[in-house]
C-alpha cells in the first residue's frame, strides 16, 4: 500500500477539527497544536503551533533541554498545559483522553515501572488495557528481539528494556506511535532493525510515528518530516527532503568573508584555516565566493548551525 499524498506541514496555527468525538475518528493530521505554552523555572515552551501529518514519520530534533520531552508529555496529557489547544486524531486531548490513548503506542526513555515483574507478566498487565492487543504480534516481536520473557524487568540491560518497551508499543495496533529517544542505549545492529520495522508500519497509510531523538542520522534513514525545537520554540517543521535540498554547507578561506558575504549564512563558524557555514543561497554563494567548496549538509549540520545562530541572536 502506498503512502498517502504529500501534506504541507506548517508551524502556523492549526485549524479547529470538526470531527465527531468517536473512538476511531480519522483526521488529515494525527496531531494539531495551536498556541501551546508551558513554563517551568528557567524554561518555557512558548506559543508552539505545529501539525503532524497522518501516515508519515515525523522526527523531532533539538539539543538537550530544548523541550522535546515536555512537548511529548503535553501531547500525551501527562502534564497540564497552561494555554493552547492540542487535538489528537482531530479530538481534544483532554476531553477524549481515554479513546485517544487507546490508539497510541508510547515508548519513552525512562525505566519501566513494576520492575519485579517478569516480562511475560508485565505484558499481560499491559494487554488488559488494550482491546486491540494482538498476542501473536507480541510473541513474534519477542522472538525477533530475543526477549527473555521469564526474566524480571530489573535484570534487563538498558537496551533490552528499550526493546521490550518497543515490542509493547507495537503490539496493540496503535494508529500513532510516539517515541522519545527510542534508540538510546541500543546497539547499531538493532537500531538498523528497528528503523526498518518502523518503515514497515507505514505500509498502512493510517500509521503515524513521532520520533524524538538527538541522533539525527536515524531520522535521515526513515523520516518524512523533521521539526527542530530550541529553547522551547519550534524553529521549523517541513519535509526532510526539501530541508536537505534547500540548505548547503559552504567551506572556504577566511579572506573570502566580508560583511556582505557573511550575510549569506544562517550559521557561520570561523577558524584558523578558514570558515564553514550554512546557507540557503548556494547559487549566490558560488558567485560571491569563488573557490569555496559547496556541499550538501546532513541533518546534524542543519541543526547545529540553526541552533548556534539562535543562541548567538
Amino acid at each position: 500500500m502506498q503512502r498517502p499524498a504529500s501534506h504541507q506541514p506548517t508551524t502556523t496555527a492549526a485549524t479547529e477539527a470538526s470531527a465527531a468525538p468517536e473512538a476511531h475518528t480519522t483526521a488529515e493530521y494525527a496531531v494539531e497544536i495551536q498556541g501551546l505554552r508551558k513554563t517551568y523555572p528557567g524554561f518555557a515552551l512558548r506559543d508552539v503551533s505545529w501539525r503532524i501529518p497522518a501516515g508519515y514519520i515525523t522526527g523531532l530534533i533539538g539539543p538537550n533541554g530544548a523541550g522535546k520531552t515536555t512537548l511529548i508529555k503535553l501531547i500525551m496529557n501527562l502534564i497540564r498545559k497552561e494555554t493552547g489547544e492540542i487535538l489528537v486524531f482531530g479530538l481534544d486531548h483532554e476531553r477524549h483522553e481515554k479513546s485517544i490513548k487507546s490508539r497510541i503506542g508510547f515508548v519513552y526513555d525512562t525505566p519501566l515501572p513494576y520492575s519485579l515483574l517478569t516480562l511475560r507478566d508485565y505484558a499481560a498487565v499491559v494487554a488488559s488495557f488494550y482491546p486491540t492487543w494482538k498476542r501473536g504480534t507480541f510473541r513474534r516481536l519477542a522472538a525477533e528481539f530475543a526477549l527473555p520473557l521469564r526474566r524480571r524487568i530489573k535484570a534487563l540491560s538498558r537496551g533490552m528494556r528499550m526493546k521490550f518497551a518497543i515490542a509493547l508499543a507495537l503490539s496493540h495496533d496503535a494508529d500513532l506511535i510516539i517515541m522519545d529517544e527510542p534508540t538510546s542505549g541500543l546497539d547499531p545492529v538493532f537500531r538498523r532493525e528497528l528503523l526498518g520495522k518502523l518503515s514497515e508500519l507505514l505500509l498502512d497509510e493510517h500509521k503515524t510515528i513521532l520520533f524524538s531523538t538527538h541522533v539525527t542520522a536515524d531520522l535521515e534513514r526513515i523520516a518524512d518530516f523533521v521539526a527542530l525545537i530550541k529553547n522551547g520554540r519550534l524553529l521549523f517543521s517541513e519535509p526532510k527532503d526539501e530541508l536537505l535540498e534547500r540548505w548547503s554547507i559552504v567551506k572556504g578561506d577566511g579572506d573570502l568573508l566580508s560583511a556582505r558575504t557573511a550575510g549569506l549564512f544562517a550559521g557561520l563558524r570561523r577558524g584558523r584555516f578558514g570558515f564553514e557555514g550554512l546557507t540557503d543561497a548556494a547559487d549566490r554563494a558560488r558567485q560571491l565566493l569563488p573557490g569555496a567548496v559547496i556541499e550538501k549538509p546532513a541533518l546534524e549540520d542543519i541543526m547545529y548551525y540553526l541552533v548556534e545562530n539562535e543562541s548567538h541572536e
